[in-house]
């Protein structure tokens, strides 16, 4: 089954990255996955000064903001999708992720198969 990783960092260093965790992290984390043969996509966002936000009101008028929420506690830094034979093996893979160290957190959630 499917699992989509949403990786949150409590705090930014001044380069946009989690100060707990080293690029040596990512690197091995990165390798752990795809040794096991779980991976199946994911990407590292951009620095969180080039988002972009769109909201459509009911009348159908579009706003587009410079930056995300306003008030935004944790920033979404990536995401990884893996396939893994169930809930508790994801939940293993979101423990062994360096962003869910140190006030960060790994957002576990299945993906849908409108196909099934």
């Amino acid at each position: 089954m499917k699992y989509m990783l949403l990786i949150h960092s409590g705090a930014v260093d001044e380069q946009g990255g989690a100060p707990q965790c080293t690029v040596e992290d990512w690197m091995a984390y990165d390798k752990d996955v795809r040794d096991a043969g779980i991976h199946v996509s994911g990407e590292s966002l951009a620095d969180l000064v080039t988002a972009t936000t769109v909201r459509v009101s009911p009348a159908g008028e579009r706003t587009v903001t410079d930056g995300p929420f306003a008030e935004m506690r944790e920033l979404l830094g990536g995401f990884l999708v893996i396939d893994v034979p169930d809930l508790d093996a994801a939940l293993d893979w979101a423990a062994r992720c360096p962003g869910s160290r140190d006030g960060g957190s790994v957002v576990v959630r299945p993906v849908a198969d409108f196909g099934a």
